[in-house]
């Protein structure tokens, strides 16, 4: 494959939904008009499954919340699933607490990306890295999980990596020697210096890698205060900053969004050239510098302390 498509929705998770089947309903019209436009895949940002709580139990207690968004997402992956036969197009839900078995008597759950295609297979990613609230049980336990999964798709090697992920130099040593296509990264931000941190490091990954690093966050929260919501969204698709692929190594963008904007736009990334940075990264094409190809092991330290 030479080009891709890939839609990327900062979905807005302040608006409410009175029920799981209108949340799907809203997906399934924007998984057709990216049929329609001749993309290849759809993406949502970590944790849109939270808008559901906008139709949880009132009476259910906080530390019950994963576990509900795991029982509601056993259904939804089912519809999202039959979505992507019937559109012919792959779907990245964002992310989806998935059970994880007990520990010491208490339910615990990972943070798990899935990408689901139309040939009826779903991909997983858990979350290697936990935030402080994450860490701290908020709404039920997490725990982070431990396997980098390479996933075949269209003929591409592909990664997801969830936010906080992307900010661990050692993780992506280890990304770059596993020759991928195109590395997703699902992400929610609850302030701008977080949407900096994941925003600037997936750009640098794409020029230290020579790879495509696609990146998305959800705007807002739900039940929240758009005027003084700190929670920043939006989406970048980023190459390598070559003059065979761009010059500035921003295949396209859009900008931070605020919970204030109140805005749930989709970005739509048309032509990604993964055939020609492909090239550049195996050192088929000729390219300005080559630093996925560089290894400092050959190096020796020198530290007077």
């Amino acid at each position: 494959m030479e080009h891709v498509s890939i839609d990327l929705w900062a979905a807005n998770l302040e608006p409410g939904v009175p029920d799981l089947q209108t949340w799907l309903a809203q997906l399934d019209a924007r998984a057709a008009q990216t049929a329609a436009l001749g993309a290849q895949m759809l993406v949502l940002p970590e944790f849109a499954c939270a808008q559901w709580l906008t139709f949880a139990p009132l009476d259910m207690p906080k530390e019950n919340t994963l576990g509900w968004l795991y029982e509601c997402g056993e259904h939804a992956l089912d519809a999202i699933a039959e979505m992507t036969t019937r559109h012919g197009i792959s779907i990245l839900p964002g992310t989806i607490p998935f059970a994880a078995g007990n520990k010491d008597g208490v339910p615990t759950y990972l943070n798990r990306a899935w990408l689901l295609t139309p040939d009826g297979a779903r991909h997983s990613q858990d979350k290697l890295s936990l935030t402080p609230l994450e860490a701290q049980g908020a709404g039920g336990v997490t725990v982070h999980g431990d396997s980098i999964n390479v996933i075949e798709w269209n003929g591409l090697r592909l990664a997801m990596i969830i936010c906080l992920d992307s900010e661990f130099t050692d993780l992506w040593s280890r990304l770059g020697a596993l020759d991928l296509d195109v590395i997703i990264v699902p992400a929610k931000t609850d302030m701008i210096t977080g949407y900096n941190r994941v925003f600037g490091c997936a750009r640098a990954r794409a020029i230290e890698l020579q790879t495509v690093v696609c990146v998305l966050g959800a705007v807002g929260v739900p039940f929240g205060q758009p005027v003084t919501d700190t929670g920043v969204g939006g989406a970048s698709v980023f190459l390598p900053c070559d003059v065979n692929v761009s010059l500035d190594g921003c295949h396209a963008t859009l900008a931070p969004q605020t919970a204030a904007m109140m805005t749930d736009h989709v970005l739509m990334a048309a032509d990604i050239p993964v055939g020609a940075v492909r090239r550049l990264r195996n050192g088929h094409a000729e390219a300005e510098v080559c630093p996925a190809q560089w290894d400092a092991g050959h190096l020796t330290v020198n530290d007077p302390a």
